[in-house]
């Protein structure tokens, strides 16, 4: 009983308009799709969309880190997950998002094996979740709109991308707060666009907003600096860069430096990875949010499993699926409203690929 074949697929995902953060601006998210086919029936899919501006991963090393690691996988059992793990980060430590794509894919078969949803075999806490929508990086009244025009959608919680100056970050929030009342909550996001002293005054300015938390203000470099503005701020502080992995989340609650983290797939290396993180902010009393970024349909559904598993996770931030104009996946976590809703179908509950609309990049075994 093993793994028989490994397939690595490319899909090239448009934005829906160029998605701008303090961070950059995106045209089209690259995705690599990872087929994991069993000799015994499943096919496990993973995905990944790397984030260079935050991991140093770039598109070129996952793919190569893909290839090496599906070379080892011919003839595994894919059961023997623990181990495949060890493999992939002896092969690729510095590629997180090329290991999340083979960690979903080993889930993925995992549930189909069990005959259940993947969100149940880890905890089954829900079976939906809510969702916010992200504004992207704008000026306020073009925010003001774009915030309008996701609340006649349905969407009760808007994530903001600021981070340009202070005053007009402060000014963005503002209209949108001013644009959709005070009944849809406002989350913001920095991307690290502020200094310590900067993220403290707007911290005291927005608080006087009802904003619901606050996302990586700061540098991601230095916690120290994080823990000062959570200690000055009258606004929850969330961690979103500043925390890869378990050890960045033990080391973030040990210096007292976060309300919350923001879990990424992409960032720790997969779902297995994920639960460690949850357990440690769990057992420290920081909540939890699942997030995304750049990432389609295959890996939004397995952030929903995820978030839709563990009673401490409270939030989520799985819309880039939303952003984009298209997409390779048939299937998986659909959005009713703002609920993500968690898929029947045993595993991740993906239906299929239109592998027309990928490019197939590198092939391991037979099929």
């Amino acid at each position: 009983m093993g793994i028989r074949a490994v397939r690595i697929w490319e899909a090239r995902l448009r934005y829906r308009e160029p998605f701008r953060t303090a961070l950059g601006t995106s045209h089209i998210a690259r995705n690599l799709i990872v087929e994991l086919e069993t000799d015994f029936g499943p096919i496990g899919l993973g995905s990944c969309a790397p984030l260079p501006r935050v991991t140093g991963e770039s598109f070129e090393m996952a793919l190569e880190a893909l290839k090496a690691i599906g070379r080892e996988l011919v003839g595994a059992c894919p059961l023997r997950a623990e181990l495949i793990r060890e493999l992939a980060c002896k092969i690729a430590p510095n590629c997180p998002a090329a290991r999340a794509a083979v960690d979903i894919a080993l889930f993925d078969i995992l549930g189909q094996v069990a005959k259940r949803p993947l969100y149940r075999l880890l905890g089954g806490y829900r079976d939906a979740i809510q969702t916010d929508i992200t504004i992207g990086l704008k000026g306020p009244a073009e925010m003001a709109q774009d915030a309008l025009r996701a609340v006649e959608a349905g969407f009760r919680a808007l994530k903001l991308k600021v981070g340009t100056s202070l005053e007009e970050d402060v000014e963005r929030v503002r209209a949108v707060r001013d644009a959709v009342g005070p009944d849809v909550e406002i989350r913001v996001d920095a991307n690290q666009a502020w200094s310590v002293q900067e993220a403290i005054r707007a911290a005291k300015a927005l608080g006087k907003l009802d904003v619901a938390f606050i996302e990586q203000p700061t540098p991601a470099g230095g916690l120290e600096g994080l823990a000062r503005v959570r200690h000055e701020s009258p606004v929850p502080i969330m961690a979103d860069e500043a925390v890869k992995g378990p050890a960045d989340a033990l080391r973030a609650v040990e210096l007292e430096a976060v309300d919350l983290i923001n879990i990424k797939l992409m960032k720790c290396g997969g779902i297995w990875e994920a639960m460690k993180i949850a357990a440690i902010a769990e057992a420290a009393g920081v909540g939890l949010m699942v997030g995304c970024g750049g990432e389609g349909r295959v890996s939004i559904t397995a952030g929903a499993h995820l978030a839709g598993a563990l009673r401490a996770i409270t939030y989520a931030d799985l819309d880039s699926d939303l952003l984009l104009a298209e997409d390779v996946a048939e299937g998986g976590s659909v959005v009713e409203g703002d609920l993500r809703l968690l898929p029947d179908e045993p595993g991740l509950g993906i239906k299929g690929l239109r592998e027309g609309a990928m490019r197939l990049l590198a092939s391991f075994g037979t099929r």
